[in-house]
């Protein structure tokens, strides 16, 4: 039974974490978000595709042509990866492991998924890792 996102079902705390009804939820949460970015990655290429096309005046206007292509592709760079890590989740939703911490095994908990559905740690677990590399960079310095 796929969970459609736009519907009114909500996850919540008073049901079986990761249940077959919110698994549904998740996947299909996360397969309208890779389909959306996939389309805007196709919008991206398609406008630089258009923009080469075109003949640019002055150096000014070339160099605004190139910033904004440099930009673009920048942000198809971030959609790539996003993208991957969307596959990722619905790999853990097939295998079980969707919605646990990868480092603890603990819930990542529902409003961190809502919010995030493609984290892989928890709060806890997430806060340890940052403060660590903050002190491995202040460390570096």
């Amino acid at each position: 039974m796929a969970e459609d996102p736009g519907s009114d079902y909500s996850p919540g705390p008073d049901e079986e974490y990761m249940s077959e009804r919110q698994l549904a939820y998740f996947r299909a949460k996360l397969l309208t978000w890779r389909v959306e970015l996939l389309e805007e990655a196709q919008g991206t290429l398609d406008g630089l595709r258009d923009s080469a096309h075109h003949e640019v005046g002055d150096d000014v206007d070339r160099a605004t042509r190139e910033a904004d292509q440099a930009l673009e592709l920048r942000t198809r760079d971030r959609c790539r990866k996003l993208v991957h890590k969307i596959d990722e989740a619905l790999a853990r939703i097939e295998d079980g492991s969707y919605g646990y911490c990868e480092e603890t095994g603990e819930p990542i908990g529902l409003a961190r998924l809502e919010a995030r559905p493609v984290a892989t740690l928890s709060v806890e677990a997430q806060e340890r890792r940052e403060i660590k590399e903050r002190q491995r960079l202040s460390g570096a310095m």
